[in-house]
């Protein structure tokens, strides 16, 4: 078992300056947990503290239902794998995998067989004699994963690990690592600032902002049903409608989100009246990006081979039932107490 349970940790840097208060989390064991916000939301600093790279000021962190909230990162039962490669420029690839288990003496038949192996798993076999200035950033990843999966270890931490490769290479090392993790059924905590990076790749995603937990939960339950106004504009992309005014009074909200696919679409009749500003055409999907007097900016979802222009009046319904109302304090407030305008606000 490896789940990582954290109970009321803080983080105070210099007695002074606290990032992360009183947090509890549980970390499943065998799931991979994304935590995701934005930058300096407090991801990182909780991914090292698990690590044991950061100290933690108050609170307890176990990892398999041991008490690591003191021990070295080397008795954590972990492993880290970092957005720099970390490779050693004059050691071939194998040498890179096995040179932990070197330092620990494990024995070269041992040794070679889990090379062996990390290899088959990371596509890597015709690699192993090659140095790091031959291969491309994304091999060079996979050798710092390699690295990590030859230390067997009960959970694997992963810090922004695909934020220097390029767009295409980090869609298909999410695949790699979304295969991997089914591979080894192992407990994975991975950070990110990238949202399609989390809803791609957890089976658990928790959302942090300021050091604090906004929601955690699978990605479409995200998704569908944010818990607070940072959620429901930090998931999804592009990211979901959030109307102020008179038309969220209407509907009993002080801001009411809608997505940009649940918005029906008719150039004759609907709720708001709107003028297309510019569509992005993105083949299977276009965007519709649109102004109204009700409701201010919108993105509307339409099919690729919509016939709409800029310049163009479209007249938007949103789907009652997938509409989100938030209260003053940010917080989703009970699909009950949405209620139906009486009147267009068109």
């Amino acid at each position: 078992m490896a789940e990582v349970t954290l109970v009321e940790v803080e983080k105070t840097f210099r007695g002074k300056t606290t990032v992360i208060p009183n947090l509890n989390l549980q970390i499943e064991d065998g799931s991979f947990t994304v935590l995701v916000g934005p930058s300096g939301c407090g991801k990182s600093t909780l991914l090292r503290m698990i690590a044991g790279l950061e100290t933690v000021t108050r609170g307890a962190i176990s990892i398999g239902g041991r008490d690591v909230t003191t021990a070295e990162p080397s008795d954590r039962d972990i492993a880290m794998v970092f957005q720099s490669y970390a490779l050693y420029p004059h050691m071939t690839v194998a040498r890179n995998i096995d040179f932990g288990m070197r330092l620990a003496k494990v024995p070269a038949e041992e040794r070679r067989a889990k090379v062996a192996e990390a290899a088959r798993l990371l596509n890597l076999e015709e690699l192993l004699e090659r140095k790091p200035a031959e291969l491309s950033g994304g091999q060079r990843q996979r050798v710092a994963i390699g690295r990590a999966i030859v230390r067997n270890p009960g959970v694997f931490l992963f810090d922004e690990p695909l934020s220097n490769l390029d767009a295409a290479l980090r869609n298909r090392m999410r695949v790699e690592l979304a295969e991997l993790h089914q591979r080894l059924d192992a407990t994975m905590v991975y950070v990110t600032h990238d949202q399609v990076e989390a809803m791609t790749l957890a089976d658990c995603i928790v959302v942090m902002n300021a050091g604090q937990i906004e929601q955690v939960g699978t990605p479409m339950a995200l998704y569908q049903r944010p818990e607070t106004l940072f959620v429901a504009g930090f998931i999804g992309s592009p990211k979901m409608n959030l109307i102020e005014g008179d038309v969220a009074k209407a509907y009993g909200a002080t801001t009411l989100g809608i997505r940009p696919e649940h918005l029906e679409v008719s150039h004759e009749a609907g709720e708001w009246r709107t003028q297309v500003r510019v569509v992005e055409m993105l083949g299977a999907d276009a965007f519709a990006y649109v102004d109204s007097e009700a409701t201010g900016p919108l993105t509307v979802r339409l099919p690729g081979d919509a016939e709409v222009r800029s310049g163009d009046v479209l007249h938007l319904t949103p789907r009652h039932e997938l509409l989100h109302a938030f209260g003053n304090d940010g917080r989703r407030l009970p699909d009950e107490a949405l209620a139906k305008p009486q009147a267009s606000m068109a």
